[in-house]
């Protein structure tokens, strides 16, 4: 079941609200012994988080198909980057980081249990139900907060952004689980920044620009890659292909990120341009390095980190009049991280109003 963007909270007494997590959709299926996690896109996700088969068949019902999300929680919040290692394909690799950043599952929908299907079913039925079933549940299981009050989910925008939460879902109460099915409502948080187009990737049909690549100033004279601006029309891309040609650098010309592919095919840990993406593979990422002249102003969603975007970031205009050097970290909004107790205590539940 998926969810549709919207500008403004939706208002009404036949909606249910809950935060939206940054982190990869999963379903759980259990039968017996046998576990299975799976991500939304039918990839097989349970080899990868080991550490929540064993707490999954102690605390949950025999037979059951829970949906929901798989998140890394730390001190500072929710870290994204550190879900994403988790996608490797060295076993041992996967152990090892399955002790020392161990991820959660956070339920918020229900679709079977036992012999019943229940995707049919309204969701205030599903969720008296999922509250049943983890009625108890200790971590790495949760189960989301909910609220009908408007007000409520508006303070969780805005209070839980800084702990890495991505905005608010809005449910119908009446609504059955539609598979693929746009019939929830999300809404996420949406800023702009002035950030330095350091380089560029052309599309994957090989027709015009693909991405544009992002860099902000520490304020050290250091310029990082901060994440991508993408999802241009065909028009688009071909355009850009012209604007950015004076800016093309030749190879062997200095640039701030010129070593980043060969330090990071070296074991760095920082993800930087031109290196395979873990979900890509072998697939080709070079990229096309700029003269760091060109200022784009982009809207945004949120933070990872504090360090780079969570999401790619849309053009909104070229800014002739900025300045690579105007182009700092401190320009962007930073919300202070709320207490991640706030969710994952141990009263967390009794906070979600129930209908």
């Amino acid at each position: 079941m998926l969810a549709k963007a919207t500008h403004s909270l939706p208002v009404g007494g036949h909606l249910s609200y809950e935060p939206k997590w940054d982190g990869f959709r999963c379903i759980v299926f259990r039968d017996g012994g046998e576990v299975m996690l799976g991500s939304r896109n039918d990839r097989p996700l349970t080899r990868y988080f080991p550490e929540l088969l064993d707490p999954i068949r102690d605390q949950l019902p025999d037979r059951v198909v829970v949906d929901g999300e798989l998140v890394v929680v730390t001190d500072h919040g929710l870290d994204f980057d550190q879900l994403g290692q988790r996608i490797h394909p060295a076993a041992s690799r996967v152990n090892r980081l399955a002790v020392e950043t161990p991820a959660g599952f956070v339920a918020f929908d229900l679709l079977a249990l036992d012999d019943a299907d229940v995707r049919a079913a309204p969701f205030r039925d599903r969720r008296r139900l999922l509250e049943a079933v983890m009625e108890g549940v200790e971590p790495p299981l949760f189960i989301t907060p909910t609220t009908t009050d408007p007000v409520t989910a508006k303070d969780w925008f805005e209070r839980f952004e800084g702990a890495g939460f991505d905005g608010v879902i809005a449910k119908p109460l009446d609504g059955a689980y539609q598979e693929n099915v746009r019939a929830q409502h999300k809404v996420k948080h949406l800023r702009t920044a002035d950030m330095v187009v350091a380089g560029y990737r052309e599309h994957a049909d090989g027709q015009g620009i693909g991405s544009l690549l992002l860099g902000l100033n520490d304020g050290h004279g250091a310029l990082h890659h901060v994440g991508v601006a993408s999802a241009f029309s065909r028009d688009r891309r071909h355009d850009l292909i012209a604007e950015l040609a004076p800016h093309v650098i030749e190879a062997g010309a200095a640039h701030p990120w010129a070593q980043w592919g060969a330090a990071e095919s070296h074991g760095s840990a920082q993800r930087m341009p031109g290196a395979p993406s873990r979900w890509t593979g072998s697939r080709d990422r070079s990229w096309v390095p700029l003269d760091c002249q060109l200022i784009v102003e982009v809207a945004y969603e949120g933070l990872q980190n504090g360090t780079r975007l969570r999401h790619p970031a849309r053009f909104v205009r070229w800014r002739p009049d900025k300045t690579a050097e105007e182009c700092r970290y401190d320009q962007l909004e930073q919300v202070a991280p709320a207490e991640l107790g706030q969710i994952f205590g141990s009263g967390s539940r009794d906070q979600a109003p129930r209908d």
